[in-house]
């Protein structure tokens, strides 16, 4: 029998959805409570997905509201829901994908997906089916609403629809969504490519198969009339020249036409995803070639695109000057990190993982979406990049213009243009540079604040070069302009202006100390002015100067700036560790109140555990701030900082955190148990063995490094002592270094120290042929001088893998002339133990450049063959380079 509710039960449901929709605060509250008890009984799920589907009399928002409150029990509930319930609530979804009513059709395709994202597309086997037969409806609404379904599935669920596990439901869909193509309808035709699209970048077999279909019928719809069909007709274009390229080279130049047209589409939406085809060409290795001849129609609309639109201006408030009194909204109050707290080694740049130049992006507003504007930009940033001073001809017309123009709009792009080419176009951008960046530098002063703001970032790309002049020549009038900035009225202003500064302080390094009283006071000045966004930046400006001009910030009048920057930032890391000492009087008070932090943000993330209907979850990006301050403090302090732990809980916390469930904790953890081990052993002796079994999951990288470099410098401090935990240790490193794609700064922190590891078993390293992949450097040079002595202790333990470590030592380059004689004596010491005839055996198995690479640097005689003829290779040093440069 077909569920029915009970007329008082309804109704009951009913109101609480009308009382859902009641923007009183208290009204909501009761309606959160209600919710909690009524999901203890399943059947509310029934009154929900009836209300959805079958009261066609009530208004669509309580029936989609109603469907999404369903939506959020399946995602938290569905495996306790009774199988009536959950195929009451199938049954319903399919029989009413086709309601009237687009909104419920859409909440209805919600739901579907919900469900099915529950792994219930194995246990729903109808479902697929179902719904590719309802395409087939002649009811408009039926086919559409089974399509957004469909839709919603493909973007969710796209490589369980090419996998055995369902016996790949893609071979049919395919060729089904191919048909639609050429439906009468936009909306089944936007659908069909939509579906279809989200396979393109894993290769699914099915589309491959049918590739050749696919792209014939994007070129039919190239001129279709619908903008959604035109847009995701252009993005199937952008993801198939990353993916198959071979396909579209015999069509490239009608491609660039028709995306040349499209990127000036009159709706933003297709310019935009057109407009992302030229990021992609720059991309591939044909750019070049197929591009050069577009180029003259290609650059001015890149140009033209740049310009704010009006909706961009009315959403950054273009029309506001000043607005440095209005508060800041609650999101941009969030933590800002002056560096990543990941441990690199000194040859490394300090940069985060994967990540560009802030800065790059600083020409607007972080919170606006990705639109035309910025699109253009980084198109044309890219492709200056590929062209090089190629492109000027086309550009420098152009700029002349713009730069000048009476309407600021016009006259902002233009700088947006100059900063945009200034990478890759520098060489050529130089010989009018002398004439530019004055220009520049007096668009700080102009009076609209954007153009204030973008002459700001754009003057930090040219940085490199302003310093390479003389001071007084460029250095010292942009330096005195962007310090006005950082005082501007606007707040956009400030924060430009600050970025621009710091970029400034990277590249003049030194040259600022003449200046730095003059620079302090701005930037003390400006503590009394800036909102808490801006105060967030301004602390990344004053960190980055400390990190530029090092001990010279430690004079009598500098540390006046320390007791404002009391808030936990991280640039207080830079500010102890350039001050050293001259920060004690101050490191006190900031070390508590960060351990203090951390102490409450623990505390609180307990009781939340505990308690989540009680307790709000803390946030703890603060903590994380906290504790690089604790390692700046530590690393900046140095033995100094010993009192100040010794006083503190801090390794009771410390121990907590490195166990904490998000990775950016755990991260931060370990960078302070290095910098404490380094500091002051005596406190983190005695945690030892609690430290070394908290696990870095592998596929952290920023974690694992940290930890990896942490219990290096803690194998340093031990020495002998550290054998009891040797097996621990090993099993965990091992397994980081034999992980694939494991990057090159973790496996130099994981083989970097293993000497205290003496009587280790020999053959995990042997193993480890990672290591090989290590370039020459001090690291690489600590981790085989721990490997020869440990050879040393036991000598039989290197027997069974030793052609793991000929490999391993075939890859040094030039190792230093003590290192060089531990490995001939090992390699000969090996030989003459197994006996000559023995070693020929053995060596056999030798790759060719190897044999080349053993002989030549370390007179090793391998059995080699030249000419069918069996011999010893007499390969000179000379040689051996040829052989490996092939």
């Amino acid at each position: 029998m077909d569920w029915q509710p009970d007329e008082q039960g309804l109704q009951q449901v009913l109101q609480l959805l009308k009382d859902s929709q009641s923007p009183n605060t208290a009204t909501q509250r009761i309606v959160q409570d209600k919710l909690k008890q009524l999901n203890q009984f399943p059947d509310f799920n029934n009154y929900l997905i009836f209300v959805l589907t079958r009261l066609k009399s009530e208004d669509e928002p309580t029936r989609s509201l109603s469907g999404l409150i369903l939506k959020n029990n399946v995602k938290a509930h569905y495996q306790s829901f009774p199988p009536p319930v959950a195929d009451f609530i199938k049954q319903e979804c399919l029989n009413n994908i086709g309601d009237a009513s687009s909104l419920i059709r859409a909440t209805i395709g919600i739901l579907i997906t919900t469900i099915a994202s529950k792994g219930e597309l194995q246990m729903w086997p109808e479902l697929l089916p179902q719904l590719c037969n309802l395409l087939n409806s002649e009811d408009y609404n039926t086919c559409e609403g089974a399509f957004g379904a469909l839709q919603k599935i493909c973007e969710d669920s796209s490589e369980l629809l090419d996998s055995d596990a369902l016996n790949r439901p893609l071979n049919i869909m395919i060729p089904k969504f191919l048909q639609f193509f050429k439906h009468c309808s936009p909306k089944i035709r936007s659908h069909a490519i939509a579906c279809v699209n989200q396979f393109i970048m894993d290769r699914a077999q099915a589309l491959m198969d049918n590739i050749d279909t696919f792209i014939e019928h994007l070129f039919a719809l190239a001129v279709d009339d619908d903008p959604e069909v035109r847009k995701n007709v252009c993005r199937a274009l952008v993801m198939l020249l990353e993916v198959r390229i071979d396909r579209l080279i015999p069509h490239m130049h009608s491609i660039i036409q028709y995306m040349l047209q499209r990127t000036q589409d009159h709706d933003e939406n297709v310019a935009l995803e057109a407009c992302e085809f030229w990021l992609t060409l720059a991309e591939q290795p044909i750019c070049k070639e197929v591009l050069a001849s577009h180029l003259v129609q290609l650059i001015p609309i890149l140009v033209n695109g740049m310009k704010y639109s009006e909706i961009d201006i009315i959403l950054l408030k273009g029309d506001v000057e000043e607005d440095e009194a209005v508060p800041d909204s609650e999101q941009d109050i969030k933590p800002r990190f002056h560096k990543s707290r990941t441990v690199t080694l000194p040859h490394e740049a300090e940069r985060p993982d994967g990540s560009e130049d802030a800065e790059d992006d600083d020409d607007d507003d972080a919170l606006s979406d990705w639109n035309l504007r910025k699109c253009s930009a980084a198109a044309l940033d890219v492709l200056a990049n590929v062209f090089r001073e190629e492109l000027l001809p086309h550009l420098l017309p152009l700029l002349k213009g713009l730069l000048f123009h009476p309407e600021w709009v016009v006259k902002e792009s233009g700088i947006l243009v100059l900063g945009a080419i200034a990478e890759g176009c520098m060489q050529g951008m130089v010989p009018y540079l002398p004439e530019l960046i004055p220009h520049l530098i007096q668009c700080l002063s102009d009076k609209k604040a954007l153009v204030r703001s973008i002459a700001c970032w754009t003057l930090s790309r040219y940085a490199h070069w302003v310093v390479s002049q003389p001071p007084d020549m460029h250095l010292k009038p942009l330096m005195t302009e962007l310090l006005k900035r950082i005082l501007d009225g606007n707040k956009r202003v400030q924060e430009a202006a600050c970025s621009a500064f710091a970029t400034l302080e990277e590249e003049a390094c030194t040259e600022l100390v003449p200046y730095l009283s003059y620079i302090l006071d701005t930037l003390v000045f400006a503590f009394g002015k800036y909102q808490h966004k801006n105060l967030l930046i301004l602390y990344d400006a004053i960190g980055t100067l400390a990190d530029s001009v090092g001990h010279h910030l430690n004079q009598p009048v500098r540390p006046q700036i320390l007791p404002i920057c009391f808030p936990p930032c991280q640039c207080l890391s830079s500010v102890a560790t350039a001050l050293q000492s001259g920060f004690l009087p101050y490191c006190e008070p900031v070390y508590q109140r960060c351990v203090t932090l951390v102490q409450k943000t623990l505390a609180q993330a307990m009781m939340y555990t505990q308690h989540p209907e009680q307790y709000e979850a803390p946030d703890k990006d603060f903590m994380i701030v906290a504790l690089d301050l604790l390692s700046g403090l530590a690393e900046g302090l140095g033995g100094h900082v010993e009192q100040l732990v010794a006083r503190s809980n801090i390794m009771t916390l410390l121990f907590q955190c490195m166990q904490d469930s998000m990775p950016e904790v755990r991260q931060s953890s370990f960078a302070l148990l290095g910098d404490l081990t380094k500091a002051c052993f005596i406190h983190v002796k005695p945690c030892i063995g609690t430290t070394l079994l908290t696990p870095a999951v592998p596929r952290f990288i920023s974690v694992c490094n940290n930890a990896t470099w942490a219990i290096g410098e803690i194998c340093m401090q031990m020495g002998a002592e550290m054998q009891p935990y040797v097996q621990m240790v090993l099993n965990n490193l091992v397994e980081i270094i034999n992980r694939p794609n494991t990057p090159k700064t973790l496996l130099e922190n994981t083989g970097g120290h293993p000497a205290p590891l003496l009587p280790a078993p020999l053959s995990v390293f042997w193993r480890c042929t990672s290591l090989r992949n290590i370039r020459d450097n001090e690291e690489k040079d600590s981790a085989f001088r721990g490997i020869c002595m440990m050879i040393g202790v036991n000598p039989g333990g290197v027997v069974q893998d030793f052609i793991f470590f000929c490999d391993a030592v075939a890859s040094w380059v030039s190792p230093k002339d003590d290192l060089r004689d531990m490995f001939y004596k090992i390699l000969h010491g090996f030989k003459d133990q197994v006996g000559e005839d023995n070693w020929q055996q053995f060596s056999e198995q030798f790759p060719p450049l190897l044999k080349e690479r053993l002989a030549a640097f370390y007179g090793v005689s391998v059995c080699v063959v030249v000419g069918g003829i069996t011999g010893e290779c007499t390969a000179s040093r000379s040689r051996c380079a040829l052989v490996e440069g092939g």
